[in-house]
């Protein structure tokens, strides 16, 4: 995609921040942002206070003044949640480059420097940085490699839906993309996957780390806040989202996985054990529509053996069966290994009460992934591909043509003494 064309006014990067009750963390926020290595003419800082009251509009202000990075600050009304002061902070941003930097969050030095080079080489209009966690965990398996072009489908960049990402902004203003002020949990996630869809490819920049992702020791942060409805709400969105974009079939089912094994499946984990009958079923109530809207026998073979079978419990509406699950993995037993001809499976609850007609069919309970168990790494067995008669049978003609034009010819001698040889029998 072509760059828009540059002006003496126009940053490449907008750096976007949304902040409340963001000090002291804010302190170090900023100075990672001065102390980039792509150096102050070539950014901006949009920064947007939330109705803070313990300074952080006053240190905002207090730091724009003295700042060498262009910087607006606006002070507005506490809005409820992140995605109204992000989305404010777009409006405003004037740079070929948006980054939607958390107040309480931190760059390395070359993070900018670093992703806008790799943004301009590949032409892409996601950049993702290595992200790491300070007093917090954080995802791991997309940063195993630099690409210039990741592929959604079959990288793990789809467990990476976060915000913090360097987003071409020419994409966003073009198709009118913004957060969803109506969702109070994963509106970052339903931002980032509609530009992984509809942008022009995405790159990883993972040999370096670009963001620091700090848990705050007095826990407060939006991401820790919520009931469950929240989560159905994310999980509802997201996975409209990819049945909108992604045409039915093997690749949107690799993006389905997300919402299902990040948002959806930790409502029913072993602390559904524990909780009240009522709690239970308004949870099974809300799950039931995305299940019937979403879930399929395809969709189920990409999932781990106890993930699939408290899914299938649950589309089925099997309270009973899901609990036992979940029970069962909230004693941490581990599940007996099965070998039967090139297939592996594992008992967990009810498999000796499989059959085909069953809730829980003998075939959920086989391994499709890998799995772990009792600290065995547990491999699915490769399967041949299916291959027709009409095509075994061309196949076997090919070698028996190729065969006999590998056969030596016979010489002269040879035919003599096969002559010789038949008027002797």
């Amino acid at each position: 995609m072509a760059d828009m064309p540059r002006t003496n006014h126009e940053p490449d990067v907008s750096v976007i921040i949304g902040a409340y009750e963001a000090m002291p963390y804010l302190i170090r926020c900023l100075e990672s942002v001065e102390a980039q290595t792509i150096g102050a003419g070539r950014l901006e800082i949009v920064a947007v206070d939330d109705g803070s009251t313990d300074g952080t509009g006053e240190y905002l202000e207090e730091f724009a003044a003295r700042t060498a990075i262009p910087t607006r600050v606006v002070r507005q009304a506490n809005s409820g949640g992140p995605s109204g002061p992000r989305n404010l902070g777009l409006k405003l941003a004037r740079g070929r480059y948006v980054f939607f930097l958390d107040a309480d969050d931190y760059f390395g030095e070359e993070a900018l420097e670093r992703m806008v080079a790799m943004g301009d080489r590949a032409g892409t209009d996601v950049v993702l940085g290595k992200i790491v966690g300070v007093n917090r965990g954080a995802a791991k398996s997309m940063w195993k490699e630099t690409v210039e072009r990741a592929d959604l489908y079959t990288s793990n960049i789809k467990f990476t839906l976060s915000a913090q990402k360097l987003f071409r902004r020419d994409l966003l203003v073009r198709l009118g993309m913004a957060f969803d002020e109506k969702l109070k949990t994963g509106e970052d996630a339903l931002f980032t996957m509609e530009a992984y869809l509809r942008g022009n490819g995405v790159s990883v920049v993972a040999d370096y780390t670009c963001y620091y992702l700090v848990g705050r020791e007095d826990r407060n942060q939006m991401t820790k806040k919520g009931g469950y409805q929240r989560r159905f709400d994310s999980a509802r969105a997201l996975m409209g989202l990819i049945a909108d974009l992604a045409p039915a079939g093997p690749r949107r089912d690799s993006l389905m996985v997300r919402p299902f094994v990040i948002t959806l499946l930790p409502q029913f984990g072993p602390g559904l054990v524990k909780q009240s009958d009522a709690v239970r079923r308004k949870k099974m109530a809300l799950a039931a529509p995305l299940m019937d809207a979403h879930w399929t026998p395809e969709l189920g073979r990409r999932f781990k053996v106890h993930e699939r079978l408290r899914l299938t419990a649950l589309a089925a509406g099997r309270l009973d069966l899901l609990l036992d699950i979940a029970a069962f993995l909230r004693d941490k037993k581990e599940p007996e290994v099965i070998r039967r001809g090139d297939r592996i499976l594992l008992a967990y609850p009810h498999y000796d009460e499989a059959a085909k007609d069953s809730v829980l069919p003998e075939h959920a309970y086989e391994v499709a992934v890998t799995e772990w168990v009792g600290g065995r790494r547990i491999e699915p067995p490769q399967r041949k591909p299916h291959v027709s008669f009409a095509r075994r049978v061309v196949r076997k003609a090919r070698r028996t043509v190729l065969s006999a034009l590998r056969a030596p010819r016979a010489t002269a001698s040879d035919r003599q003494a096969r002559g010789r040889a038949g008027s002797i029998l």
